[in-house]
């Protein structure tokens, strides 16, 4: 699918169903199945799983996780797009998913705004800034200061092209007027085991997948890609506070079929909401470097529409292609 394609039916396709009139409250009466289209232990799992958890016993149903994984969460997407608006398929989204594969990909097969509902949004996170301790810097400056001095000689890796870690790298290149190497992997594991190992210098990688290695230190944290710290490292600082105007976040959120009924889409969006309220979930999730949302529908639909615009500009900034 073109962009221009893409930009009409983002134009034309309402992202909420209409509302209804006064309709009884949904109440499930089997298990729900939320689909994450990554491996089990990376950022987008790891939070489906809390969240999953926390919502089965206020919905008094099983709420389980089922990983279809390939072309970038594509294969899982694509499976939840084209189910039944039931209430009982949803998609663990992303913002790689659902903003940034649509550019990067030609033929999906689904589109992400027309083929889906949006749910809630569940949290919001960025990625961490973080550097073998081979390399010499202790704090952003140092590390900028060091990037110049020698361009396009630090590695950094990412999850692949087009990735977010990808697109944090790439903005920080901009903003900070440095150069660096990419080195793209499949997969953000395999980058983690390099940046460990030494292979490379630098990666841009969400916090989930980085603290425990931060709290090893087997790598250094310099710095935190969103506009606030972060409640899990509040003595790591924003990037913004050293490159003035930087900001990278991301986010998962839930999203079901096309044309899945108000009342539904009412009774999980609210669920969720209560669930990241918890103190037990919502400090699980703080723990793993996102802070906790649980936007309605209408704000995980803005937020989508309004990163689908930034990440059509990354795609041609840094000319990633996934085809």
């Amino acid at each position: 699918m073109n962009r221009r394609a893409f930009a009409r039916g983002l134009a034309a396709t309402p992202f909420l169903p209409a509302l209804a009139q006064a309709q009884t409250p949904w109440k499930p009466d089997r298990p729900i199945r939320f689909v994450v289209g990554f491996a089990p232990g990376g950022s987008t799992d790891t939070s489906g799983r809390v969240v999953a958890e926390a919502i089965s016993g206020l919905l008094e149903q099983p709420v389980v996780i089922e990983n279809r994984v390939g072309a970038a969460g594509n294969i899982g997407s694509e499976f939840v797009a084209r189910s039944a608006p039931d209430g009982y398929t949803f998609v663990v989204a992303s913002v790689g998913t659902h903003a940034t594969n649509q550019f990067l990909y030609r033929n999906m097969g689904f589109h992400v705004v027309r083929d889906f509902t949006p749910v809630s949004l569940v949290v919001l996170g960025g990625a961490i800034l973080a550097v073998h301790p081979s390399v010499p810097a202790r704090n952003v400056t140092e590390f900028i200061a060091h990037a110049k001095a020698n361009p396009g000689k630090l590695n950094m890796g990412t999850s692949g092209p087009g990735s977010t870690q990808h697109f944090a790298g790439a903005l920080f290149e901009q903003r900070a007027g440095v150069q660096f190497t990419h080195v793209p992997y499949r997969g953000g594991a395999p980058a983690m085991a390099d940046l460990i190992a030494g292979r490379i210098d630098v990666l841009f990688a969400p916090a989930v997948e980085v603290l425990p290695f931060v709290r090893s230190s087997q790598v250094r944290p310099l710095g935190i890609t969103r506009s606030e710290r972060v409640a899990s490292l509040p003595d790591l600082p924003t990037i913004a506070e050293t490159v003035p105007g930087y900001n990278f976040s991301s986010w998962i959120g839930i999203f079901g079929p096309a044309n899945l009924p108000q009342p539904i889409v009412q009774r999980m969006s609210a669920a969720i909401a209560e669930a990241v309220r918890t103190p037990r979930t919502k400090e699980r999730l703080e723990q793993l470097g996102y802070i906790p949302a649980g936007g309605d529908a209408a704000a995980m639909a803005e937020l989508q529409r309004q990163d689908v615009v930034l990440m059509e500009e990354l795609v041609r900034l840094t000319g990633a292609n996934a085809d």
